[in-house]
């Protein structure tokens, strides 16, 4: 079906295009007014501002490329189905919501703060968030070439694959389930607590008592720089670390492999030492070594 066009538009008040369907939309400016495109449907939008609250609600089958997102336009898309967005730039919070079949792809939030809670199969490619706890409660993530700055990161997600990116932040994937990170950078204290079944693959990490608290714990040819009290209360880790640990404490079972071990100590009496092999260059090391 042709699409509409709507070009060079400046669009105001309330609910401006309500259940708005087939348009084209491009060169326009959504000025004030809430909820301008309220349940849409197949909808192309192009080099197009929005300025105001709650543009894309209840709105299925969209496209979104070159289009900038300002401080006000918060809340911006929720409950949808069916989103690409493209070649964008969000200055606004809470831009996703309980939405899903998300594609993101050059997109870059400014102020990333509480984005992308509770959405479900969602692909990021070469995507930048700036702000805290993106991505909390969100299923069935591939990530590639994402960068985050900010504390939190995919709180209690579920099913989560990244490849290629940059995490600093306080806090990330807490309370997951099914996650695995290949080929990254991860820089911030206390990484993936209390989370099941995670995966590190050639990742480089520096986290002040990271891995703690996991319950299958599987890392490969990672490097573990300033890394201190890791793998506490841990179940069936299977680590094979390419650098010294700062320190080891009270893992419950499994394997650990590194060149070296500052400090190996268990204090727990409830931790029996002997079902946590941790091997030291060509040495299997001792407990409070």
């Amino acid at each position: 079906m042709t699409k509409k066009l709507i070009n060079q538009a400046n669009l105001t008040g309330e609910r401006a295009l309500f259940q708005a369907h087939d348009l084209h939309i491009t060169n326009s400016v959504f000025e004030d007014g809430e909820s301008p495109l309220k349940h849409g449907q197949n909808l192309a939008i192009d080099h197009t501002i929005f300025k105001w609250k709650y543009p894309l609600w209840y709105t299925n089958h969209a496209t979104l490329n070159h289009t900038t997102w300002q401080p006000d336009a918060h809340a911006g898309i929720w409950y949808t189905k069916d989103l690409t967005m493209e070649h964008t730039r969000v200055r606004a919070t809470k831009t996703f919501r309980h939405a899903s079949d998300l594609h993101l792809k050059d997109v870059t939030f400014s102020d990333a703060g509480e984005t992308l809670w509770w959405c479900q199969n969602v692909q990021l490619d070469d995507v930048t968030a700036t702000g805290d706890y993106f991505g909390m409660n969100s299923e069935n993530v591939v990530a590639n070439n994402l960068t985050i700055n900010g504390n939190y990161a995919f709180d209690g997600s579920k099913n989560v694959e990244v490849h290629h990116s940059t995490f600093i932040t306080h806090d990330a994937f807490w309370n997951c389930d099914n996650v695995t990170v290949y080929d990254s950078t991860i820089i911030g204290e206390y990484l993936a607590w209390n989370t099941k079944n995670i995966t590190f693959v050639n990742c480089w990490i520096e986290s002040e008592q990271g891995l703690c608290y996991v319950d299958h714990l599987t890392m490969k040819n990672c490097s573990l720089v300033n890394t201190n009290l890791a793998f506490e209360y841990c179940s069936d880790i299977d680590a094979t670390i390419n650098t010294q640990i700062t320190s080891v404490k009270n893992p419950i079972n499994g394997k650990i492999s590194a060149p070296a071990i500052g400090e190996t100590i268990f204090d727990d009496p409830q931790i029996d030492a002997s079902q946590t092999t941790i091997t030291t260059g060509d040495k299997e090391a001792s407990p409070n070594d």
